[in-house]
Formats: C-alpha cells, sequence, structure tokens
C-alpha cells in the first residue's frame, strides 16, 4: 500500500521515549530459542514484519512459540537437530537477516528447504553467503548463477571451515557461525573490520563455546543449547532517528530510554558525538549479555567530518540518517568505505543522494559514499522511500528542518523495523 505522509517543520522536540526492541537480537532470539533444549522467554521483542517472517519460518518448521498478551513471546525449543522438513517455501519478506542467516542454518539439516522473500530481497545478493558455505558442503541452488532468492537448499553434512571474509557483513558471519553448529570441527571467520557481535554474544548466553580474537571468531560444533529469558533492550539504529532528529532541531531535548550500546554498533553515537553532537550515556548496565543505557540527547550546531574505516560496519544501517546529519553541519562531510551501502534495501547511496538532492540539500555519490556540504534548512516537496523503511523514517527526520511541508510516498515500510515510527515522533513535537 502506497501509504503518503505529509510532515511540517518542527519548532522543537522535547520527551522522553522507548524505540521498539533491537531488530537483530529479536532475529537471533527466535532463532537460537527454537535450536536450544527447553524454554526460552523472549521480553521486549520486535514485533516489526521483519522479525515476523523469521518468527512464521520456524513454527512452520514445527516450533511452538507463543505469542503473550504483553508481547512477550514463549519458544519451546526442539533442539539443535529437532526441526522439521517445512510443508511449503519460506517466505523471508523483505528481511536479508532472515534469509542470510536461515541460510547457514538450514544447510545443517537432515532436509530440503526453499527461501523466498519480496521484490526488494529478491534482488539483494546471496553469493556473498553461499560461496564460503559452499566450501562447508554446502549444496544450496538459486538464480542468477546462485546470486539470488529463491534459494534452494538441500541440507547436510558440513565440514568445519576457516573463512577469510573479504567484507566485514554479521550477516555473511552469523551465517556461518551458525552453519557451523553443524560441522564436524570449528568454524572460523575472519573480518577487515569487526562486524557486530549480537550472534556471538547469543551463542555463548545460549551455551554455545565461541572463541573471539583480534580479527575473527570461532565456534565449537554440535553445541547443546538451552533455554534461557532474552531480554531485547531498544534498538540503536531505531534510536538513531530520534538522536539525530533532536541533535538538528534547536533547543531540543529528548531521552531515549534503554538502548542497546553494543560497541560493535554504536558507531553512529561516535559519529554525531566527533560532529559535536551532545549525547549523554545514563544509567548504563547490561542486559543478557547486551550493553544498554539511557541516551539524553540535545539540539547541537553540527560541524562537518571526515567518515571511513573501522567505523562504517558499526554504523552501517544508520547512514541514510547520518547524511541527514551532516546535511545540517557547518562545512563539508566526507563518507568513505561504505559501498555495502549499495546492496542494502535499496541503493542507500543512490537513494539518500536524489531525495536529499530533491530538497535542496548539497550531496554528490561516490562509489563508496557520499560528499555533503551542510545547509541552512531544506526546501519543502515531495520525496521517496524507495519502499526502503530507512530511507522513509530519515526523509521524516529531514522534513522537521525544512521550510515547508515534505511528503513522503510508501511510508508504510516502516513497520518492517518500527511500527509505532510515526506516533512517537508525534509525541515528542512541540
Amino acid at each position: 500500500m502506497n501509504k503518503i505522509r505529509t510532515l511540517s517543520p518542527a519548532r522543537s522536540l522535547r520527551g522522553e521515549i522507548s524505540v521498539p526492541g533491537d531488530k537483530s537480537i529479536s532475529h537471533r532470539s527466535i532463532m537460537l530459542g527454537s535450536l536450544a533444549q527447553g524454554t526460552t522467554l523472549v521480553r521486549g521483542f520486535l514485533h516489526g514484519e521483519d522479525n515476523h517472517a523469521t518468527l512464521k519460518a520456524f513454527r512452520a518448521m514445527g516450533v511452538t512459540i507463543e505469542e503473550l498478551a504483553d508481547g512477550d513471546l514463549r519458544i519451546d525449543g526442539r533442539g539443535l537437530h529437532g526441526l522439521a522438513e517445512p510443508a511449503d517455501v519460506l517466505d523471508c519478506g523483505n528481511s536479508g537477516t532472515t534469509i542470510r542467516l536461515m541460510t547457514g542454518l538450514l544447510s545443517g539439516q537432515t532436509f530440503f528447504s526453499v527461501l523466498t522473500g519480496d521484490r526488494y530481497l529478491r534482488k539483494r545478493p546471496m553469493k556473498r553467503v553461499l560461496a564460503p558455505l559452499a566450501t562447508m558442503g554446502a549444496q544450496i541452488w538459486g538464480r542468477g548463477g546462485g546470486d539470488l532468492a529463491p534459494l534452494a537448499i538441500h541440507g547436510g553434512a558440513l565440514k568445519g571451515t576457516e573463512y577469510d571474509s573479504p567484507i566485514s557483513s554479521a550477516q555473511v558471519k552469523s551465517a556461518l557461525l551458525l552453519a557451523g553448529l553443524y560441522a564436524d570441527g570449528p568454524t572460523t571467520v575472519w573480518e577487515p573490520h569487526l562486524s557486530r557481535d549480537h550472534s556471538e554474544r547469543m551463542l555463548r548466553y545460549f551455551g554455545a563455546e565461541v572463541r573471539p580474537f583480534e580479527g575473527g571468531v570461532t565456534v565449537a560444533p554440535q553445541p547443546q543449547l538451552e533455554g534461557r529469558e532474552v531480554a531485547v533492550p531498544g534498538d540503536i539504529s531505531s534510536a538513531a532517528f530520534f538522536m539525530v532528529a533532536a541533535l538538528i532541531v534547536p533547543g531540543a531535548e529528548l531521552l531515549i530510554r534503554n538502548v542497546g550500546v553494543n560497541p560493535t554498533r554504536s558507531g553512529i553515537i561516535d559519529i554525531l558525538q566527533a560532529m559535536g553532537g551532545s549525547i549523554e550515556l545514563l544509567n548504563t548496565r547490561e542486559l543478557s549479555g547486551e550493553p544498554v543505557a539511557d541516551l539524553l540527547v540535545r539540539g547541537s550546531s553540527l560541524k562537518g567530518i571526515e567518515i571511513g574505516g573501522a567505523v562504517v560496519p558499526r554504523a552501517i544501517d544508520e547512514f541514510p540518517v547520518i547524511s541527514v546529519a551532516a546535511s545540517f553541519a557547518e562545512g563539508t562531510t566526507t563518507i568513505r568505505d561504505a559501498k555495502e551501502l549499495r546492496v542494502k534495501e535499496t541503493d542507500r547511496i543512490a537513494a539518500m543522494v536524489e531525495e536529499l538532492t530533491t530538497l535542496g540539500g548539497r550531496v554528490e555519490a561516490r562509489n563508496d559514499g557520499m560528499v555533503i556540504d551542510g545547509v541552512e534548512s531544506f526546501n519543502g516537496g515531495a520525496v521517496k522511500s524507495h519502499g526502503d523503511h530507512r530511507i522513509a523514517m530519515s526523509m521524516a527526520v529531514a522534513a522537521l528542518r525544512a521550510r515547508a511541508e515534505v511528503s513522503i510516498d510508501d511510508t508504510a515500510c516502516t513497520a518492517t523495523s518500527f511500527p509505532n515510527f510515526w506516533s512517537l515522533l508525534e509525541k515528542v513535537r512541540v
């Protein structure tokens, strides 16, 4: 459904909010809870479309998952070898995490399965996962020479492997670690820079033997996973939209409660603070193996900076809204080493350059990033989401500093990761 929303500029932003549970951790809680022995209780689960795709896939493989009255989940785990062959194709919707991690997990099963997704997901590259899985003995077929979904998987015996990944990708790493649970020996993944480590943390939390080291991680095969209680923190990728909104609107002050601040995900905080953003971490603590804090964010005068290297994989999902922040920073911001943005739900470099330019932004695309010159404010106008939830929400943040109304098309896609984004945005506008 092509839902168009029109936003007016904001005078200021004030209040205290909590954002939905972390999408990455919610995915993994279903996967590992299903593979564990006993019951797993997931508190703070994100009820977004991506996570429901994962939930439905495991129900289709015989896992009992009960949605409780308060939104929490109770998962009756079937053990590492207890999944049943699905009777139909497993639809991953728009979720790259679901299809890529499931590809690794299903490679170790003793049955046949097929994974597909929506029209956007069927365009995203899969060979980056399929090629290393093939070295473990996985049998997987796909369109486009094995690079595109639907993917057909004939699971079976896998070999432990050592894979030196040319890219820093949590999805590639996690697919191999999940496959490694079913291998005949240890599986080791090396990567250029450390990508988000939710899989390693949760595997260890459920009882797997995981050994991180500088440059990579090793998982031991055939663990006995035990059901646990998982507390899902607020998603820092969702909090990022409100962080940038509060920074760019003069006089704004927002307190964002219970946000996951895993160091492999907190690049957004480091980048915005380096730009001069006022962000304080309060009440830091740990929940279910993940660091958590409350974030106090105030309106700030931002300055342009150079962004590249090791911080990029730690903030890869936040670059659309980072480009909005850079548009209101004094001077020039250069984003490099972010070619991965080309193969997200859409080409996020091309999409953000097109839409920011439509509003009067001064932004130039590079092969691996963008060069952005700051402006005082945006014009009004009509922009597109490109069917990408993060583009849609980034343009909503941009509209807060426009001189006139901004209309955004196809905003229903925000339900992918942040179902109550629009109501929260209205709550804090003053």
